[in-house]
């Protein structure tokens, strides 16, 4: 049974978790969600993966540091991924810690990110894995990225600096939002005349000021709408339902959350009732066929 986690110890622990640039530092997060996990029955599941997880990345940072190789972790891509990507100086950095709370290295010299930078941004409830590539003319720049994002954030301060980058991106299937930058330099009419020039291509286009913050929030909103997902909740019997959701595909089953949520999970429920738009009424018992939909809420027995 899937264990709501309250702590915000927990919480923010398995955030540094996902943060981590290196093994060791993902280590020390670990450890600290195993001595904040719950320590009741419910939780004794949770509590075996967490050390299970914990012993193969002890075993993987030995077998790291007897080969003479570097720690740094790989980027793995999260249920929702977007690449922040652009040319040198237009903001990247600033709009990724405004968006995350992640604090990369800003200074106004060229390239001064040269490696990619993953940050968190939470959203109705949610965390959305935002990462920062360097300048797209530096040598830095990983190509690998946007070829398996789902979203392309792509952040300018001119409008000629738009085609030059989709050249540079070539063929990618990841959605695209240009995001105008720097419109605290701008007066009103001239906003005007750029946000007519994005829409006569038609864009989806935001304009933005990373000196003001002017529309981050409306920038977080289309972040999220440009992902194919819904948020499904999940509860324990006679306790509130978790804060946070599991992110999955529309037309969904309640088959394949369980399984999302582990691996053969779905072969152990006795019985499952839902809440919400794809209920005909609150608590309506369902089989593991049943299709939801975005904001449901699930209770799986198992006995």
């Amino acid at each position: 049974m899937p264990i709501n986690v309250n702590d915000p110890e927990y919480v923010k622990a398995e955030k540094d978790y996902f943060e981590a640039g290196t093994l060791e530092e993902r280590l020390i997060a670990l450890r600290k969600m195993i001595s904040h996990a719950p320590k009741h029955k419910g939780g004794e599941n949770l509590r075996q993966q967490l050390t299970t997880r914990r012993k193969k990345l002890e075993e993987q940072i030995n077998k790291v540091k007897k080969a003479g190789k570097s720690s740094k972790i790989g980027i793995r891509k999260g249920d929702m991924q977007a690449i922040i990507i652009g040319f040198t100086n237009v903001g990247k950095s600033s709009l990724l810690s405004i968006l995350t709370n992640t604090k990369p290295l800003i200074a106004n010299y060229p390239f001064t990110t040269k490696e990619s930078i993953i940050g968190m941004m939470d959203y109705l409830e949610m965390q959305i894995q935002l990462v920062e590539n360097p300048a797209l003319e530096s040598e830095y720049y990983d190509k690998s990225l946007v070829n398996t994002t789902d979203t392309i954030l792509i952040l300018v301060d001119n409008i000629e600096q738009i085609k030059q980058i989709q050249e540079k991106l070539g063929k990618s299937n990841a959605k695209q939002i240009i995001i105008f930058n720097k419109i605290d330099k701008l007066n009103e009419q001239e906003q005007r005349k750029i946000s007519a020039t994005l829409q006569s291509k038609k864009y989806n286009f935001i304009l933005i000021s990373t000196k003001t913050k002017q529309n981050i929030e409306e920038l977080k909103e289309k972040i999220f709408k440009s992902f194919d997902s819904i948020r499904i909740f999940t509860k324990e019997p006679g306790k509130e339902k978790s804060p946070k959701p599991v992110i999955i595909k529309p037309n969904s089953t309640v088959g394949d959350i369980a399984e999302k949520i582990l691996k053969g999970f779905s072969k152990k429920i006795k019985q499952t009732k839902i809440w919400g738009p794809s209920s005909k009424f609150a608590g309506q018992s369902v089989g593991l066929k049943h299709k939801l939909k975005d904001l449901d809420v699930v209770e799986f027995r198992t006995n």
